[in-house]
């Protein structure tokens, strides 16, 4: 049996040692399988990450003759199979080290849960020994590897962070600091490092060092974003400051130490101007009533003139909220860049804009392609109108069945059960004359995955296969989420949602998925590379 690994330099290695690889296309091939293991690729979806979004006219053989040698180097063992519309690599559990790593910090969740502090220190030990470096490294100026490597080490750190959680309920807070001042000096503004440091601090009877920690954290962050700490860095402030009892370990043994500065997930509203600003809060605040989100909302400016009045007027919108919420405002050269820069650093699900001129074009603008191409979470682009829940039939969701339309129906699941609305689910009626079904059966398990995570049950509505039917279709809807064409850097947003943008009367939301877990994702999902609601746990 084959053992594949990415968690450092890409290798296979068989029965007798290391298997020997072919060239930088046939490798990343390769790496592209296995970081959707056991998932169908799609041939486009290689020419756009072998090509950077620049595929020649012969992309289709090329990936063709790449797989083909790809089998030829595996030998009799090769697990690569063709499977409509591209190739999918299967793979056990344990032929895949980022799997067993996941698996590990799966169990560690649990015993952590269970107050076993012991076995989840053992598991978490196993799951870090299995990295052997940078993840990728081979691959690390290859742009179709960035975004997964950054999710990579996302997912090594946050298996840290609960190694260390685990430790500091052993009682081995003085051990620690070290690490930990090494770790947060390298991660200045992540706040469950910082968190963790004030706590052993404090326990090691190092008061004042702990609260100089918080002072220098809130220093970088309101230097680096314009953004206060998060409420639950800020309470161990005031817990440290009053000494309170509850920081003492034989109080929070039971529970998870870490859990008193760990920042929830949060959904970031990046409006173009304070009217878009109120239709976007129409999408984030009922997401940020869900258990333990917040709402960030940031206005990227190009004219410093314009930013004392930008604040002021979001921190009054924003301040009329019911929800968990920070703000921050300031200028930028880069606009797509930082937005990435505040999706990555802080525990964003969701990255809510408002649509950009030239949205219907057959590329995306630049600066909306490059989010989509580096946000490390799902981004919905915001379309037509305010949504005005209670109004309307509920939420619709044209369903195919893509990566995007998976990650659509994820976030109009977490709206209709926060809003209280219906969820309705579009497919295609049948076409005898390409011998194609209909998809009601599609439809019905993306039901029952919904039923399943958060039990918001579907109502399934076909549509003849044109973009008239579709249009039509959904014209009672309150809201509209679909996701993005998977053929994106080509051909835009896709020919049926120009056709709502265009014609639709009610607002869309347009969904691209991101490799970071979505709203509906559980906790301990933090140390998975990725998730959604089709899959079933392991």
């Amino acid at each position: 049996m084959l053992e594949f690994r990415v968690l450092g330099p890409l290798e296979v290695v068989g029965e007798k040692g290391p298997i020997r690889l072919g060239g930088p296309r046939q490798r990343a091939t390769l790496a592209i399988l296995l970081l959707n293991a056991n998932q169908v690729v799609p041939v486009e979806r290689f020419a756009d990450d072998l090509y950077s979004g620049a595929a020649p006219v012969t992309a289709v053989t090329q990936v063709q003759r790449q797989i083909s040698e790809l089998r030829r180097a595996l030998g009799s063992a090769s697990v690569i199979e063709t499977r409509s519309p591209g190739y999918v690599i299967r793979l056990s559990p344990e032929q895949l080290d980022l799997k067993r790593f996941e698996r590990r910090t799966e169990q560690a969740s649990q015993s952590l849960a269970r107050g076993d502090a012991t076995s989840a220190l053992d598991f978490l030990r196993e799951a870090l020994a299995l990295w052997r470096g940078a993840p990728l490294a081979d691959f690390r100026y290859e742009s179709f590897a960035q975004t997964s490597i950054e999710r990579l080490e996302e997912i090594r750190l946050a298996a840290v962070e609960h190694r260390i959680e685990a430790e500091l309920a052993l009682g081995r807070h003085a051990e620690l600091i070290a690490e930990l001042e090494a770790l947060s000096a390298e991660h200045p503004v992540r706040e469950g490092l910082v968190g963790q440091l004030m706590l052993a601090l404090y326990r090691s009877g190092r008061q004042a060092e702990a609260l100089n920690v918080y002072r220098r954290t809130r220093e970088a962050l309101v230097e680096e974003f314009g953004i206060e700490p998060t409420r639950a860095l800020h309470e161990l402030e005031r817990a440290v400051l009053t000494q309170d009892p509850t920081l003492e370990l034989e109080r929070v043994a039971p529970i998870r130490a870490a859990s008193l500065a760990e920042p929830g997930r949060a959904v970031l509203v990046l409006p173009s101007d304070e009217e878009q600003l109120d239709a976007l809060l129409t999408i984030a605040e009922p997401l940020a009533t869900l258990p333990t989100r917040e709402l960030i909302v940031a206005c990227l400016l190009t004219d410093e003139s314009e930013l004392r009045g930008a604040a002021s007027a979001v921190n009054a919108r924003v301040a009329s909220l019911d929800v968990t919420a920070r703000t921050a405002a300031f200028t930028t050269i880069d606009p797509a860049r930082d937005a990435v820069r505040l999706a990555t650093t802080h525990a964003v699900e969701l990255v809510l804009l408002d649509a950009p001129p030239g949205l219907g074009a057959n590329r995306l603008p630049e600066r909306l392609a490059a989010i989509l191409e580096r946000s490390p979470a799902d981004v919905g682009i915001l379309a037509n109108s305010k949504v005005e829940f209670g109004d309307g039939e509920g939420v619709f969701v044209p369903f195919g069945g893509s990566e995007h339309d998976w990650a659509a129906l994820e976030l109009a699941a977490g709206l209709a059960l926060a809003a209280d609305a219906p969820l309705q689910l579009i497919g295609t009626k049948a076409d005898p004359r390409r011998g194609q079904r209909d998809a009601s059966r599609l439809l019905a398990d993306a039901s029952l995955a919904v039923q399943r995570v958060v039990g918001v049950k579907t109502e399934p509505l076909l549509a003849e296969p044109t973009e008239e039917a579709l249009v039509a279709a959904v014209g009672p809807s309150t809201l509209v989420v679909v996701g993005i064409s998977p053929r994106w850097r080509r051909e835009g947003i896709g020919a049926a949602r120009r056709a709502l943008v265009r014609d639709a009367r009610a607002p869309i939301l347009l969904v691209h998925r991101g490799p970071r877990p979505g709203g509906l994702a559980p906790q301990e999902s933090r140390t998975r590379f990725t998730w959604s609601i089709e899959a079933r746990p392991d």
